[in-house]
């Protein structure tokens, strides 16, 4: 009896076993952005690690301009630029239609491939559902400050080095919608209605795909757009404010 006992109950481990098994398995192949080995697919929705695999593309230059190639977003990538502690080797430009319809106002800004990658997948999964939901009309322009900018953080003569003196950052200041409304960060950021509650839900999307997202809630510094930039892990700082 004792041994029918044992087997029964090593029988009862390894359907356990087996259901863990094929539980992962499904899982895995139902939602592999939630996973930490799967690659990264742009076209994918996001999931719990694909904020860090998007700022890893920091080491991989290569890996980068494929994925925009398959996601089928335009772009020109740039020659790299030295200039004591600032410049890039991983910059592109996005043309005014870069990811895939959206435009951008100055156009043909130049950023780090991974901040392309996220302001895609930022577009797509973010932005537009949100502009549907909240105006019934998708965003034609993203309008921004720009991204490379030699220079340390908030303009300071010493201290750290900001992002964007790798041109790892973008500073978005507004949207233009199809129908023509205008949602601007330093306008329409405060009170109640459609354009603060858009501004909010598109703040914190950008929050799982990007290492660093800074708005008005941060500091006065930033009243008046987003901050977004893609600093590898690495580096210890993220923040979503």
């Amino acid at each position: 009896m004792r041994a029918i006992r044992r087997l029964l109950g090593t029988a009862t481990l390894v359907a356990v076993l087996l259901a863990i098994a094929f539980a992962l398995y499904a899982f895995a192949k139902s939602r592999p952005q939630d996973l930490p080995w799967t690659p990264l697919d742009l076209a994918e929705p996001p999931g719990m690690f694909t904020a860090g695999k998007l700022a890893d593309l920091g080491d991989d230059f290569p890996a980068c301009r494929a994925l925009l190639d398959k996601a089928g977003i335009a772009y020109q990538a740039l020659a790299s630029v030295t200039a004591g502690q600032c410049g890039y080797d991983d910059a592109v430009r996005l043309p005014a239609e870069g990811a895939r319809r959206i435009g951008f106002a100055p156009r043909g800004v130049g950023m780090a491939c991974p901040v392309a990658a996220a302001l895609a997948m930022w577009e797509w999964n973010v932005l537009q559902p949100a502009a549907e939901r909240h105006f019934g009309s998708r965003v034609r322009t993203i309008e921004h400050f720009g991204s490379y900018s030699c220079r340390r953080m908030y303009g300071r003569s010493a201290g750290d080095w900001s992002e964007h003196a790798r041109a790892n950052a973008l500073d978005v200041a507004g949207f233009v919608l199809a129908n023509g409304t205008r949602v601007s960060v330093v306008r329409d950021w405060s009170g109640a209605g459609a354009k603060p509650a858009f501004l909010r839900e598109v703040r914190d999307g950008a929050c799982h795909l990007f290492a660093t997202v800074l708005s008005p809630d941060y500091n006065a510094a930033h009243r008046d757009h987003f901050h977004l930039d893609q600093a590898n892990r690495a580096a210890g700082w993220r923040a979503c404010r």
